[in-house]
C-alpha cells in the first residue's frame, strides 16, 4: 500500500474504504460479509474508513467490526455531521454523541460537515456555535481533524475552503469530472492551502466501470497497458500529487484485492501522455452516449411519490448506450415489478429532489423525458399484466 501525509505528517493510505455501499441482508448491512472485506482491506494496508450518519446502518456496522477485531487504534475513522438535520445548538452534540455510540469509539479521526452546499450553510452552523464546539472537541481529543464534504461548482468550493481553518476536505472527482464539480481547479486550490483532499465518487457511482459504451471499451482494449476500467480511473487520480486518499465503496473480496493491488502499484508519474490521451478519448465516448449525468449517489431519495430516481436515470442512459430492449427491461424491473411502482410517471414535479442533487440535474424535467422514452405501449401493457397477476 502507498501512503500520503495529512497536515500533521500522519500517513493515510491512498485507498480509503467507503462504507456507504455495504452489501445488505434483510434491509440491514451484512456485517459478517462486510467484516471479511474490511479486514482484507486492513491487512492490505488500508487505514482510512469513511461513513456517515445518514448511511443506513453503516456507522453501527463499522463500529461493530472495528471493535470485534481490535483495530481501532491502528485505523482512521471518518464520519459526518448531518448539518441539514440540525435545528438547534444542542442538536450538534446530540448527533455527535449518537455517532460515537454507533461507532463504539471515544473519538473521530476525521469529522466532516456533510455535504456543505455553500457558505450560507456554514454561516447557519456558525450561528449555532459550531466553531466553538469544534475547538472544544479538538482540545478534548474527541475530534482530531475537522473538514467538510462538497458537491457543486468550483467557485463556491473555493469560498468554503477560505471560510474556516479546515484540516481537510472531500470532493467528488474523477476523469469525467475534471472540469465540473470542484474540479481540478478546486483540487489544486485546496491543496495549495495545505489541505489534504479526500476523493469520493472515483468511479462516478460505478458508471466508469459498468455499462461503458462499446467505443470506450474498444479504446481500453486497444491500449498497450492492459488495465481494467477501474484501474484506469484510480491511477488517473493517484497520478496527481494533490490527491490524498481515494474512497472506494468495496463490497466484494475481489474488488478489495484488485484495488489494494492497484494502490500498491500506483503513484505520481505513473501515467504518460499516451495514457492521458486514452482517457480523454474515453470521456468523449461516454459523453456521446450519456443523457443524464446521474452518479447514483441517492441524495435525491426518498421521493414522496416513491419514484426510484437513480434507477430511472440508469435505465434511461442505457437506452442510448445499450439499446432499447436492454433499457426497457431494466426500467421494467426497477419500477413495475416492485410492490409499489416507482416509475417516472409518478413524479409531481415538487422539486424536492432537485434541491438535493449534487450534480445540479433538473430531475423533474429529466423524469418527463424518461417517461416519454420508456413508458410506451409495451411498458404499459406489461405493467398492467403484472397487476393482473398480483390480483390472483
Amino acid at each position: 500500500m502507498n501512503y500520503r501525509n495529512d497536515r500533521e505528517g500522519n500517513r493515510v493510505s491512498i485507498l480509503g474504504y467507503g462504507c456507504m455501499r455495504f452489501s445488505r441482508s434483510g434491509g440491514k448491512p451484512d456485517v459478517d460479509k462486510a467484516e471479511k472485506e474490511i479486514m482484507a482491506a486492513y491487512r492490505g494496508g488500508v487505514n482510512y474508513f469513511d461513513t456517515a450518519y445518514i448511511y443506513p446502518g453503516s456507522e453501527a456496522a463499522l463500529g461493530e467490526i472495528v471493535e470485534r477485531n481490535g483495530i481501532r487504534d491502528s485505523i482512521y475513522i471518518a464520519t459526518k455531521l448531518p448539518h441539514y438535520l440540525i435545528k438547534s445548538p444542542d442538536d450538534i452534540e446530540k448527533y455527535f454523541r449518537e455517532e460515537l455510540k454507533r461507532l463504539r469509539t471515544d473519538h473521530i479521526d476525521f469529522y466532516l460537515m456533510h455535504m456543505l452546499t455553500d457558505t450560507a450553510a456554514w454561516e447557519r452552523l456558525k450561528s449555532f456555535g459550531i466553531e466553538k464546539w469544534i475547538d472544544e472537541k479538538k482540545r478534548s481529543g474527541e475530534i482530531r481533524r475537522a473538514g467538510f464534504s462538497y458537491h457543486g461548482g468550483t467557485e463556491t468550493f473555493c469560498r468554503l475552503v477560505d471560510a474556516y481553518d479546515w484540516d481537510f476536505c472531500m470532493i467528488q472527482y474523477n476523469y469525467m469530472d475534471e472540469n465540473s464539480q470542484a474540479g481540478v481547479r478546486g483540487l489544486k486550490y485546496a491543496a495549495g492551502k495545505g489541505l489534504p483532499v479526500m476523493i469520493m465518487e472515483p468511479l462516478r457511482g460505478g458508471r466508469l466501470v459498468n455499462n461503458l459504451p462499446k467505443e470506450a471499451l474498444a479504446l481500453f482494449d486497444s491500449h498497450s497497458r492492459k488495465l481494467t476500467p477501474a484501474q484506469w480511473a484510480f491511477k488517473w487520480l493517484w497520478n496527481q500529487p494533490e490527491v490524498t486518499c481515494v474512497l472506494s465503496g468495496m463490497n466484494s473480496l475481489e474488488m478489495v484485492e484488485e484495488n489494494v493491488r492497484t494502490a500498491s502499484e500506483s503513484g505520481v508519474g505513473d501515467l504518460d501522455e499516451s495514457d492521458l490521451e486514452l482517457l480523454h478519448g474515453v470521456v468523449k465516448a461516454i459523453n456521446s452516449k450519456m443523457k443524464v449525468g446521474c452518479t447514483g449517489c441517492g441524495y435525491c431519495q426518498p421521493c414522496p411519490k416513491n419514484v426510484d430516481i437513480p434507477g430511472c436515470f440508469a435505465a434511461y442512459n442505457r437506452r442510448f448506450s445499450d439499446g432499447w430492449f436492454t433499457s426497457l427491461k431494466e426500467y421494467f424491473m426497477c419500477t413495475a415489478l416492485r410492490k409499489n411502482s416507482s416509475a417516472a410517471s409518478q413524479c409531481i414535479s415538487c422539486g424536492k429532489c432537485k434541491q438535493h442533487c449534487p450534480q445540479g440535474i433538473d430531475i423533474p424535467n429529466e423524469l418527463k423525458n424518461v417517461r416519454k422514452t420508456l413508458e410506451g405501449p409495451a411498458y404499459k401493457i406489461a405493467k398492467k399484466a403484472v397487476g393482473l397477476v398480483r390480483k390472483y
